[in-house]
């Protein structure tokens, strides 16, 4: 099994489908169930092995810097996009040398997961093969997601490749967030800003880009509806029997 240990949660959006909730707080600080959606990704990622962390800021940074300087269970390093916000793939591009050339775990901010039998994490590095991937995703059932209203992004095979939803169609699959991503997946790509979607193209026309099942219950929160959902959902967990 192939042990991924260093992970970057992307945490520069401006949240503004969160409305009036991020006037005065950047979206990863909001909190849910108790504790902010920041770090329930955090405790989701040392909890599976993660001890060194890239976090990059934009909104309201220094709050999320003040945040992670009370981190203490993981190393984290921070990328600063005050200036110059890069989108999901230029964030990445940026913060590669601090990854060494080793494959590594990226979370989006605004997702989280209940474990169900297994853990996603121990799962994806057992299925993560560096040889034949470039990425490998997590994916969720669009049926039993929490805070999901689309048309699904991925359909898989049975050997776990992927290839997008067809136009005007329906997926199963909605891609939760989380990945492992190889660094040779941004072979030639300038700096600057760019999003990570071509290069998930790229993957799939090299027969490279793949997927595992998450075996549980994904939240996303990207509005104040899909907030409160997770919210009721995660307390009526809290008191099952």
């Amino acid at each position: 099994m192939s042990s991924i240990n260093q992970a970057m949660i992307l945490a520069a959006g401006l949240g503004t489908r969160m409305g009036p909730l991020t006037n005065d707080k950047p979206k990863p600080l909001l909190e849910l169930h108790g504790r902010t959606l920041l770090d329930h990704g955090i405790d989701r990622l040392v909890r599976g092995g993660v001890n060194f962390l890239v976090v990059n800021v934009h909104y309201k940074a220094e709050m999320v810097k003040a945040h992670l300087a009370e981190r203490k269970d993981v190393s984290i390093q921070i990328c600063d996009e005050t200036d110059n916000i890069l989108d999901t793939g230029g964030a990445i591009a940026n913060a590669l040398p601090l990854f060494r050339g080793e494959p590594f775990f990226t979370q989006n901010s605004d997702s989280l997961w209940v474990e169900g039998m297994g853990k996603a994490l121990a799962r994806m590095q057992e299925r993560w093969d560096s040889e034949k991937m470039d990425v490998l995703m997590l994916l969720a059932p669009c049926t039993t997601s929490i805070g999901y209203e689309g048309s699904g992004d991925f359909e898989m095979d049975t050997g776990g490749r992927l290839k997008r939803r067809m136009e005007m169609k329906l997926s199963p699959f909605a891609w939760t967030g989380l990945q492992i991503v190889h660094p040779r997946l941004f072979d030639g790509m300038p700096s600057g800003r760019f999003s990570i979607n071509p290069l998930w193209d790229k993957a799939i026309e090299n027969e490279r880009l793949f997927g595992i099942r998450l075996d549980g219950v994904w939240i996303h929160v990207g509005t104040p509806e899909a907030k409160s959902e997770a919210e009721n959902f995660l307390s009526d967990l809290q008191h099952q029997p």
